[in-house]
């Protein structure tokens, strides 16, 4: 009786290892799922090296203070210990940290609309199938925003200056007086006419590309109906556009609480601009001018937490009627 050896062909239609697939899929299934945070781990590790990390130690640095012993000489002559909230009332309570809100809330009622204002005009000009504009028109527009503010601060500051400016060269010589826009009185309009240059490009692409989201059936149901392109603007495209106009409102609110970098550029051209003429412009004086980064880190915070309350606000307010429309 003759014996044979076991097949180790399997035979056909059959899985030749399906224990070991049994075993090793948790397995499998362990490494797939940490695939995605291998991508985003260092995403991950920028924001919290550069972003988060920061924040917790400007939110620690505001709760102390240095305490100096004596004349401030020797190695424990300087301490940090922990004040509490006291340089939050010092912030609250500061004169030119009152006075340089102010000067912002003035900047951003400047701003805002008028920035926002030209932009969906120009936004509404560039859909208009009878207006004559094409790309260079969109690339003018657009492009100051691709200019940086410090550099722009430099230019405007250059057309400012009476003696060097060719605006005032040229209207010289048709017998006009040109202001002298670096006075305590039309300074803030200066400075607003930079952000204004600057922004308008960027929130108009942002309205021109929803007008271009809206079907083209709409105009042409309008425009049987007996519809000028005057009421398809102010009673279909503005209606449709509302949530767009709100992201590109809370943006511009954003920038208008942070704005350091036209005035600061500004401010060696003239002396109406003080140190602490925006609340940014204060904590860095604070912080590199007077070395006090402990009160320019509570004043930090309250900026962090002004602008937080004002945009998710302002978002709460008027945002669940407005993107509710797209529904």
């Amino acid at each position: 009786m003759s014996t044979r050896a076991p097949s180790l062909i399997a035979p056909a239609g059959t899985d030749p290892a399906p224990a070991l697939t049994r075993a090793t899929q948790p397995r499998y299934r362990a490494s797939n799922a940490a695939v995605p945070y291998a991508f985003l781990a260092p995403a991950i590790l920028l924001f919290v090296a550069f972003l988060a990390a920061p924040i917790f130690y400007s939110l620690y640095l505001s709760f102390r203070a240095a305490k100096v012993k004596g004349l401030g000489l020797g190695s424990g002559s300087r301490t940090e210990q922990w004040v509490g909230m006291e340089n939050y009332v010092r912030s609250v309570a500061d004169p030119e940290f009152l006075a340089s809100v102010g000067r912002v809330a003035l900047y951003g009622l400047i701003v805002v609309p008028t920035m926002l204002g030209l932009a969906l005009l120009f936004a509404l000009l560039l859909d208009s199938g009878r207006t004559r504009v094409g790309g260079f028109s969109r690339t003018a527009i657009f492009l100051p925003y691709a200019v940086p503010a410090v550099v722009a601060s430099l230019l405007w500051g250059f057309l400012y200056l009476p003696r060097v400016s060719p605006v005032v060269d040229v209207l010289g010589l048709v017998g006009v007086s040109a202001p002298n826009v670096m006075s305590s009185q039309l300074i803030m309009f200066a400075v607003a006419n930079i952000a204004v240059w600057g922004g308008t490009g960027f929130n108009m692409i942002v309205l021109y590309t929803a007008l271009k989201s809206i079907p083209s059936d709409i105009y042409e149901a309008a425009r049987l109906d007996g519809a000028s392109d005057v009421q398809i603007a102010l009673r279909i495209k503005i209606p449709i556009v509302v949530p767009s106009m709100i992201m590109t409102f809370v943006f511009s609110l954003i920038a208008t609480l942070q704005v350091f970098a036209e005035p600061m550029t500004l401010r060696p051209l003239s002396n109406t601009i003080s140190t602490t003429w925006t609340p940014l412009m204060k904590v860095y004086r604070d912080a590199f001018v007077r070395n006090d980064v402990y009160s320019a880190a509570a004043t930090s915070v309250l900026i962090a937490l002004a602008t937080f309350v004002l945009s998710f606000g302002f978002l709460k307010l008027v945002g669940s009627r407005a993107f509710n429309q797209e529904k």
